[in-house]
């Protein structure tokens, strides 16, 4: 079989981390089930330890803040309504690819906008068929900010919070207009998309209004729990492929983890398998999986793994070998396929934006 190199930014959010190191490109031939890794990563993958928990440290010592973008100014936007003739928008938001940032991304430079660029242009094509992209440049957390102590790391939080609301706050006073929505996004991503959901889709008259006009909400690589669901009963996961104004989520593993830091032990994730759409722990074969994609623009290859729910509504990946998809940092064990969440199932979600966007309109909304 031939080889080719992969290069996969490694892509991760809140815990998760950093689209940026350089792993190898899969191996896009005809035999889906094996995939070439190369032995030496840039990343020091012999720091991973048994355990989910990130180290912590106490925090930075007074980092000042920079200025907010002002998305007044095009610059301040990676996607800015990027697709014609599109009848619905997605307001997706960027995971982390800082990795450099002592906090947060204070100083958004040519240089780490180009890696928000490429982090967004290998989820792009899952959405970019089907709606007008719209995504910020924001102080994103980085990838180090993840070791703080729980309230540093919130205050990083709410730094990168702040701005993304703010993004999200102009463009619906000045490009929605009615549109129907997606909100999407990728593990650091994905929680942002949660956070707006907490914000703006409450029992409100503005919040009323917005759910009318939700597609869906793809906060992949994170989870929502039954807490979040009493908390905030806007957060609606989804029960099936179709199922209009909901949230698709879900986080990878392969079947031998007891936590790790997007599940943690004691949570119980509410997943649905984007491969036979179920949200119990119902297996779909690897014949179901109408593509992974590894990078951007690389042709799918069908078949590569089928998936099921575990018991701690994590998304169990088969048919694929561990060590070739190693997690790639640290604050992961050695058997979470974070990295690789949307990329397993990328022509499905592909597929389910489009099919669910339909029947949305359908519904005559």
């Amino acid at each position: 079989m031939r080889k080719r190199t992969w290069i996969v930014l490694l892509i991760a959010a809140i815990v998760v981390l950093a689209a940026i190191g350089i792993v190898r490109r899969i191996n896009a031939q005809k035999k889906a089930d094996t995939a070439v890794i190369p032995s030496a990563s840039p990343l020091d993958t012999a720091q991973t330890r048994a355990t989910a928990e990130p180290i912590q440290t106490a925090g930075p010592a007074d980092v000042p803040e920079s200025e907010a973008p002002d998305y007044n100014d095009p610059d301040a936007w990676a996607y800015f309504a990027l697709g014609e003739n599109k009848d619905a928008d997605v307001f997706i938001i960027c995971p982390t690819v800082d990795t450099k940032s002592e906090s947060n991304s204070f100083d958004l430079n040519e240089k780490l906008k180009s890696r928000f660029i490429y982090a967004l242009d290998l989820e792009k094509g899952i959405f970019a068929e089907t709606g007008r992209l719209y995504s910020p440049y924001y102080r994103q957390m980085s990838i180090n900010a993840y070791r703080f102590d729980e309230s540093e790391r919130e205050k990083a939080k709410a730094v990168a919070y702040r701005d993304v609301s703010a993004a999200f706050r102009w463009y619906l006073d000045h490009e929605n207009g009615g549109r129907p929505l997606i909100l999407a996004g990728f593990s650091q991503g994905g929680e942002m998309c949660l956070e707006l959901l907490k914000e703006y889709y409450g029992d409100t008259t503005e919040g009323n209004a917005l759910r009318s006009k939700l597609v869906a909400v793809y906060a992949l690589g994170w989870t929502v729990t039954e807490q979040d669901i009493k908390d905030y009963p806007q957060i609606v996961p989804a029960q099936g492929e179709l199922d209009p104004g909901t949230v698709i989520s879900f986080d990878c593993e392969d079947g031998t983890l007891t936590e790790t830091i997007i599940i943690p032990a004691g949570i119980k994730a509410l997943s649905i398998n984007p491969l036979n759409w179920k949200t119990d722990g119902t297996p779909a074969d690897r014949s179901l999986n109408l593509g992974a994609v590894m990078d951007a623009g690389a042709e799918p290859i069908p078949a590569l793994c089928g998936a099921y729910i575990g018991s701690r509504g994590e998304l169990v990946v088969t048919d694929v070998r561990t060590e070739d998809y190693p997690p790639g940092l640290d604050i992961f064990p050695e058997g979470a396929y974070h990295l690789y969440d949307y990329m397993f199932f990328f022509t499905n979600l592909k597929q389910n934006v489009a099919d669910r966007t339909a029947a949305f309109f359908a519904e005559g909304r």
